[in-house]
């Protein structure tokens, strides 16, 4: 048929006719079928019309009709060829059958010397005639299945017979030599058979492409051979130990990256390499954990750090030499390994040291290693476990207390920050919820460590930070570190203990004028009635009463002569049910002079105000004082009490204990502050024989004339004003005599909607009505409710003593 088609485009060279793009062309002889000889080329031409010149196209006429004269057509150019007879005979197919078969052999024989009988256009040319006129394309198919099968065999026996170990690296760099020769023979062959994959393969979907059919001979005969699997296992895992054991990149890497890019490209990666690769990664992590935990006896916090490094390993090995996937089974293959059944162990081990040295790094690569390993709640038990035996640990330490909310705070801002930056949940980018709760439970769980105490404190540091001010820290600033206090507050069951010492404090500031901001002041009571107690309110009673107490004063001065010394005088009135002050049994002589005044005033209240007491407390009190030293004047200021004492050196240069303690009628533990404060502290206006710390009954003082200060107006703290440990135990006493009418009135309460209960349910009941005041002890309910019995209020059922009865 190529022949065929080289005489029909052999025209003459002085015909013009197909570069024309029109011919008119006339048959000669009876229009048959035409037969096609390869004897020789035809010596018949077409016969063209005259008139083909360039423009003949585009010409629609008539040019004479008859014999001799053509007639010009538009339309499809159609030719006849004349004189041609006989058949093409099978031995020329036959040749070009047996030319590719030969052709095939040699270039499927690795190694060959011999060389091909034509050029590879040849080789295509056969190809096209064989299929396209002999119709020889099945011939040819299962020649080169037989040809394929022989080839893989070949090979298959050369890799057995390696000269190198077979199983070694070398000889896997010889099977990606193979595989690059044969691969690189099967592209050459689809270029020069491609005529038999496109008219004959692709006709038939029940035949496979020439690729297919090569690389299923290659799979069938060589990579699915159980020994080439088991060899090339055998250099790979030597390849993975090596590199392992000697923790750096081996020159044979590139090797094995070819090898992973055959066995890709055959199909056979994931049976042959990548389930073996997580079985081998599997097997040697398993044996390394046993060692290092049973014969080094490493410790969890550095066999973490060890199971993070060998990840970090893994990953960058198998992101340079293997598949996608594989990165995935080779990572939970090494953690497998290391962490299965240790999981426990290695959390409880490793989360102090992690927690004790502060840093959030390595948490996170905690995190990472045992949520990949799915161990987050063994990791979240560990790390509730820690914080609240931290916590605990902190509030027990009553040696410490002074510094007990600095540390906690200090131990809460770390926790917060490990939970936002390393305990993240992928998913969500948000701290993971398990953790938070862990943290929110093991907190207040720890605070149970000590009752009352951490509540106490709270509220002692709230107001020295009320009593400092923000400095130089911003407003921001300063109400953040206030709410980072009132987080803890959260955290104590004892809400009232919290409530009463700082409505104590808070009474204090504003007395003694001691706050650095009422609008801090005022924002914080806000704050607390809104978010954490609505009793919180009676702070606004107190400055109510402040803001009263101002306008009387003024009103009393503005009656005073301008002469006299009631203008010095400062009083202020206050309601006892908003303050927390209890009246005093026994206070001060005051000196007569401050008596005179204050009894003025009283004669003035009492006339708006009839019917109305005053009780005076002295020990709150503030003086101004001016004193004259050797080295100049300087205004003293000081308590009331400080001031009464000082007054009395006026007259004499020396006095006894007992002659003060005559003298003013002060309580012996509030003298003895008093003048310890005077004479033994910083600021030592007077002296005391002999000298000490302490003050004795035997002691004598004297006016300290020597006494020198940079600065004119001096500041003299008072021991007294700081709670003493019997103010404490009185306000204590205070509050379990309120806890006894909460019970009380909540028991009274519930039974008088409920009528009836059992006594466990009476008990849940009392627990979750005062819950949000203080947690009551479970023995403390039933001494309440047995009293409530005995006044009648209750009474218990005649056939179930367990069931208690309300009585109207």
């Amino acid at each position: 048929m190529a022949d065929v088609f080289h005489a029909l485009l052999s025209l003459p060279t002085t015909s013009q006719g197909f570069t024309a793009h029109r011919c008119a062309v006339v048959d000669e002889g009876p229009s048959s079928s035409t037969a096609f000889s390869f004897s020789s080329y035809p010596h018949k031409t077409p016969r063209l019309d005259a008139d083909s010149d360039s423009g003949s196209a585009s010409r629609s006429r008539d040019r004479g009709k008859g014999k001799g004269k053509a007639v010009e057509r538009d339309g499809p150019l159609i030719i006849h060829i004349h004189g041609l007879a006989g058949k093409v005979p099978d031995k020329t197919y036959d040749t070009s059958v047996a030319t590719i078969k030969y052709s095939l052999r040699i270039l499927l024989e690795k190694d060959s010397k011999e060389g091909l009988p034509t050029t590879y256009e040849g080789i295509y040319n056969h190809c096209y005639t064989a299929v396209g006129g002999g119709a020889r394309g099945q011939t040819l198919y299962d020649g080169l299945v037989m040809e394929f099968e022989k080839c893989c065999r070949n090979l298959l026996g050369e890799l057995m017979a390696s000269k190198v170990d077979v199983g070694s690296i070398a000889w896997l760099d010889h099977v990606v030599r193979v595989c690059v020769w044969f691969e690189g023979q099967v592209r050459l062959l689809r270029s020069l058979l491609a005529y038999l994959d496109r008219a004959f393969i692709l006709k038939d979907s029940r035949l496979s492409s020439i690729r297919d059919l090569a690389f299923m001979a290659f799979k069938a005969h060589v990579l699915d051979d159980s020994l080439i699997i088991e060899h090339i296992r055998f250099g790979v895992r030597d390849w993975l130990v090596s590199e392992r054991n000697k923790g750096m990149e081996s020159p044979h890497r590139e090797c094995i990256q070819n090898l992973v890019s055959h066995l890709v490209t055959h199909g056979v990666y994931a049976i042959i390499f990548e389930r073996f690769v997580a079985e081998q990664t599997l097997t040697y992590y398993s044996e390394e954990a046993e060692e290092k935990i049973h014969k080094m006896n490493i410790t969890p916090e550095l066999f973490l750090a060890h199971v993070t490094q060998r990840v970090a390993e893994e990953e960058a090995r198998a992101v340079a030499v293997f598949q996608s996937p594989t990165v995935l089974l080779v990572q939970h293959a090494t953690r497998r390994g290391l962490l299965e059944g240790r999981l426990e162990w290695l959390a409880h081990g490793a989360m102090e040291p992690l927690m004790s040295a502060r840093g959030t790094d390595r948490l996170t690569s905690a995190y990472t290693e045992f949520a990949a390993a799915e161990g987050l709640h063994v990791l979240s038990k560990e790390f509730k476990a820690y914080v609240q035996k931290a916590v605990a640990g902190i509030i027990k330490d009553a040696e410490h207390d002074d510094t007990m909310i600095e540390r906690l705070l200090e131990f809460k801002a770390f926790s917060d920050r490990a939970l936002q930056t390393a305990f993240i949940d992928p998913k969500t980018q948000e701290p993971n919820r398990t953790f938070s709760y862990a943290l929110t439970d093991a907190f207040a769980f720890g605070f149970k460590a000590r009752r009352n105490k951490p509540a106490e404190l709270i509220a002692k540091h709230l107001d020295r930070l009320m009593r400092r001010g923000q400095r130089d820290m911003s407003d921001g600033d300063f109400d953040a570190l206030l709410d980072s206090v009132l987080a803890l507050y959260r955290y104590t069951d004892d809400k009232d203990v919290f409530r009463t010492f700082y409505h104590r404090a808070l009474a204090r500031r504003l007395l003694l004028e001691r706050s650095a901001s009422d609008d801090f002041e005022r924002a914080m009571l806000k704050k607390l009635k809104e978010q954490y107690d609505p009793e919180f309110g009676m702070g606004d009673h107190m400055f109510n009463d402040l803001a009263l107490s101002r306008d009387v004063l003024r009103e009393y001065r503005s009656r005073l002569p301008d002469d006299s010394l009631g203008h010095h005088l400062s009083v202020m009135v206050l309601q006892r049910s908003v303050w927390p002050f209890a009246a005093r049994k026994k206070d001060v002589d005051l000196l007569p002079w401050m008596q005179s005044e204050l009894d003025a005033f009283v004669t003035f209240y009492k006339s708006k105000h009839q019917g109305r007491k005053l009780d005076w407390d002295h020990s709150l009190g503030t003086a101004t004082l001016k004193a004259r030293f050797k080295a100049g004047s300087k205004e003293l200021t000081v308590s009331l009490y400080q001031a009464i004492v000082l007054l009395l050196f006026n007259d004499v240069e020396e006095m006894g204990y007992s002659q003060i303690l005559e003298a003013t009628r002060m309580e012996v533990g509030e003298l003895k502050r008093t003048l310890q404060s005077l004479a033994c502290g910083q600021k030592r206006v007077l002296r005391k024989h002999p000298l000490g710390r302490d003050v004795d009954e035997t002691d004598v003082f004297y006016f300290n004339a020597d006494f020198t200060d940079p600065r004119a107006k001096v500041h003299i703290n008072s021991i007294q004003a700081k709670e003493t440990p019997e103010e404490s135990k009185r306000t204590q006493t205070h509050i379990d005599s309120d806890r006894k009418h909460y019970l009380d009135a909540a028991i009274v309460r519930i039974m008088k909607g409920k009528k009836e209960l059992s006594y466990e349910q009476l008990k849940t009941q009392t627990i979750e009505a005062v819950k949000s005041h203080f947690v009551p002890e479970v023995m403390v309910i039933k001494q309440r409710i047995t009293g409530l019995v005995e006044q009648e209020y209750l009474r218990r059922d005649e056939d179930d003593m367990n069931k208690y009865i309300y009585v109207a």
